[in-house]
């Protein structure tokens, strides 16, 4: 009985100094409240049910509330007057050696082009009408057709247009080769790498930014998160942050915050502590939606949280968030 007795005080102990060396209040959190990652900037949303990698979404888009068509300019000045600190933005290479700035593969769903965008040079991809193949209803109408005529940015002008904001760099590819175009353009423009917040996407294009630009910039990859996340599940109990948590964004699903070792404010100065950021997605069930887009999504966040939240409605998130500052 008494050796028996020793075991589980010694066992209670132990989970009292490892909840105790865990708990969030052992971390001042920081003051501001919640900062906000705008997906796309202010776009058209549209309904994720039966959504596979080839799907079309602009044809599948909830109805209109406003004009503004996702990666463009006009987009990216609304959100950042929303209330976005960060907005989010996709890239593809041109045959002509710019980085034009545009979410899809192929040019056949949004606009009237033909083929993967990266077959072409800047000079075509501008005459194309980024609104044209937007419809709410199944091709009766389109709304935004002939309101994106020569709207696809190119990130230079992207970043001359917003020099003192940051942006997030999607590569949609797995060539390394985008890395070292964006590395190019920040060594030619050394001004604006201050607007390059983070990169991710294809491991090879993110890890080779990296190393070209510097390890201070922030870059992750879904299999980057993944092991982050595994790797601190399995150790931060100890209060060790894994490599793999360095120097990165660590998404984490709004459901899965909670049990993490530290949340929220402990397990934030960690991250900070090795040069990373906490972005809050999602709900693992949430039908595959990576973003926060609710209220009801948004009393689930701490109200002292100093962390991102990612939102595909910055216009909706946004003021909600700025008003409870």
């Amino acid at each position: 009985m008494k050796t028996t007795t020793v075991i589980l005080v010694a066992i209670a102990t132990f989970a009292v100094c490892v909840y105790v060396f865990n708990a969030s209040w052992r971390a001042t959190p920081e003051s501001g409240g919640p900062k906000l990652l705008s997906h796309r900037g202010v776009h058209q949303t549209y309904h994720r049910e039966g959504l596979t990698n080839d799907t079309c979404t602009a044809e599948r888009i909830d109805s209109p509330a406003h004009d503004f068509i996702e990666n463009t300019i006009p987009s990216m000045r609304a959100a950042f007057a929303a209330g976005a600190d960060v907005v989010e933005l996709d890239v593809h290479p041109t045959t002509d050696g710019y980085l034009a700035v545009l979410h899809d593969w192929r040019l056949d769903c949004r606009t009237e082009g033909k083929g993967p965008a990266r077959k072409h040079d800047l000079a075509y991809l501008k005459t194309l009408d980024l609104g044209y193949g937007y419809t709410a209803d199944k091709g009766k109408t389109f709304p935004l057709r002939g309101k994106g005529i020569g709207m696809m940015p190119e990130l230079g002008e992207v970043f001359a247009e917003f020099p003192d904001k940051r942006f997030l760099i999607n590569f949609k590819s797995r060539e390394a080769r985008e890395g070292d175009m964006l590395a190019a353009l920040l060594k030619t423009h050394p001004q604006w790498r201050k607007t390059v917040w983070g990169v991710y996407g294809g491991d090879a294009p993110t890890w080779r930014a990296k190393k070209l630009i510097g390890d201070n910039l922030l870059g992750f990859s879904r299999a980057s998160v993944k092991k982050c996340l595994v790797r601190y599940i399995a150790l931060g109990w100890t209060g060790h942050m894994p490599a793999k948590c360095h120097n990165t964004v660590v998404m984490v699903p709004i459901d899965i915050a909670p049990w993490l070792w530290g949340w929220p404010h402990l397990l934030t100065q960690r991250l900070h502590d090795v040069g990373s950021e906490i972005a809050l997605i999602g709900a693992m069930d949430n039908n595959g939606a990576p973003s926060i887009d609710t209220q009801e999504q948004l009393v689930l966040v701490p109200d002292d949280f100093s962390g991102y939240l990612w939102t595909d409605k910055i216009e909706e998130i946004g003021p909600v968030i700025r008003r409870g500052e």
